[in-house]
């Protein structure tokens, strides 16, 4: 479902993505079109798009054709998710230990939707750091 999300193809527009929203959150999902965890994080983005239209705004980036921002907030992984408000970057707690970055694929809309929310609110309240509705960390995955 990447083709129906728009893309940013350079450093310039991935700045002005963040630069020009002041009202909505701008969700960035950097990585590879053609990764197996990217077409399931780009189904549930493309899913919830509309659902989130009025608060938050959804953009892909590939991490191979726009190489500017890999070292700067650390893209290693096949999928990274990353949340700006106001050109500011916005972290979550999601009790992983990594705040930057949801880092792997969401297929629950519901999930997905409850956690922009919260960065939004979090966000229009001038918090840079939010806590995740649902702890992510591994001791409850089993």
């Amino acid at each position: 479902m990447s083709y129906m999300l728009p893309h940013l193809t350079n450093g310039w527009q991935v700045d002005q993505a963040i630069l020009a929203e002041e009202e909505r959150i701008v969700v960035i999902r950097f990585g590879h079109d053609w990764d197996p965890d990217c077409m399931k994080m780009d189904e549930t983005l493309f899913k919830v798009s509309d659902k989130i239209k009025n608060f938050a705004v959804t953009y892909l980036v590939d991490i191979t054709k726009v190489p500017d921002f890999n070292k700067m907030y650390e893209l290693y992984d096949p999928c990274t998710v990353m949340f700006f408000f106001r050109n500011k970057h916005m972290m979550i707690d999601l009790g992983t230990g990594n705040n930057n970055k949801l880092n792997w694929p969401m297929e629950d809309e519901q999930e997905f939707i409850d956690i922009v929310e919260t960065v939004y609110r979090g966000a229009r309240k001038g918090r840079g750091l939010v806590v995740s509705p649902k702890d992510y960390s591994t001791k409850y995955r089993y």
